[in-house]
């Protein structure tokens, strides 16, 4: 995408101006490098069909450049482009639409390009290095308030939460840091599938961050005392799961890992990726089972198959 030559001067200033306003609002600089190349394909395309300029642009155009993209052939790889890929280039010429819109471009026709369909059955493993480069990049975030240093670290505490304690995505939302025991290093999940409960011992390292949390960071976003909840946004209140989720969509799109960011990847990902890991590491079945609060063993052993898949 990069590489395509644009011939409007129009165009380029576009292009141009888009990677500086994505970088004003402070998006990561992967990002900010990305969807400028995005934005750029597609005004490479309307250029290929004669638009000159933006306010030429019809609601026809966005629907030939969308057979366009979901026909395009991966350069990489054999066959198309990932439904993650489209999502992610769709999503990119949302916020160039919405570029276009802060800069008083008027009479464009609404984008409203469908996301496709994903494979919800499908279960998505992440690999022990790709675990490791999720904390990495929020390690290397350039944090300039204090308010992003926050959220950044509780980033953190949802990696640590829904892949090294392994809970389900309702379970880490109702986490309190009142079931937090850091004598005993153990997680008591009080409302899990089916409101059973079950204690989830961890590691000295999500000791640390969770105590970071708890004790230096969180109180900064807290105004009601009496909010006990462990996951909470900018206002003091309670996050949302589908918050989080975007959340761990954000990290991952920040990555120069083209195989990760084609993967479909939800918070119970990250539960499905470390039950794998322990099972591939040795330990016992039951212990697993008790570990995710599986009712059955059954349900435990269909990890057992996913590493046999990724073996083969």
């Amino acid at each position: 995408m990069k590489k395509l030559p644009l011939q409007t001067s129009g165009y380029h200033y576009l292009e141009k101006a888009f990677k500086e306003w994505l970088d004003i609002l402070g998006f990561v600089p992967t990002t900010v490098y990305t969807l400028p190349n995005q934005a750029r394909e597609f005004l490479y395309f309307l250029e290929q069909n004669n638009i000159k300029q933006i306010h030429q642009l019809s609601d026809q155009h966005l629907q030939n450049y969308y057979q366009y993209l979901t026909a395009r052939s991966n350069e990489r790889h054999n066959g198309a482009l990932s439904t993650n890929y489209i999502n992610h280039h769709i999503w990119g010429l949302e916020k160039f639409f919405e570029f276009l819109d802060h800069k008083g471009v008027n009479g464009l026709p609404p984008l409203n390009l469908k996301f496709l369909k994903t494979d919800n059955l499908k279960r998505e493993i992440l690999t022990i290095a790709e675990i490791k480069e999720l904390y990495k990049i929020l390690e290397n975030q350039q944090l300039i308030t204090q308010k992003q240093e926050v959220l950044n670290h509780q980033d953190k505490v949802m990696l640590t939460i829904y892949y090294g304690c392994g809970l389900r995505r309702t379970e880490g939302t109702n986490v309190s840091i009142d079931d937090i025991n850091f004598d005993t290093r153990v997680l008591h999940v009080k409302k899990g599938k089916n409101n059973k409960q079950r204690l989830i011992p961890f590691n000295q390292t999500t000791s640390k961050i969770l105590q970071d949390w708890i004790y230096e960071y969180r109180p900064l976003l807290v105004k009601d005392k009496t909010e006990h909840k462990l996951f909470i946004n900018g206002q003091g209140k309670p996050l949302t799961g589908g918050t989080l989720g975007n959340r761990l969509k954000r990290i991952i799109n920040q990555s120069d890992n083209i195989a990760l960011k084609e993967k479909t990847i939800t918070l119970h990902s990250l539960r499905h990726s470390i039950a794998t890991h322990l099972l591939a590491n040795g330990m016992d079945l039951q212990k697993v089972q008790r570990f995710l609060g599986h009712s059955s063993l059954e349900t435990t052993q269909i990890y057992t198959h996913l590493i046999q898949e990724e073996n083969e």
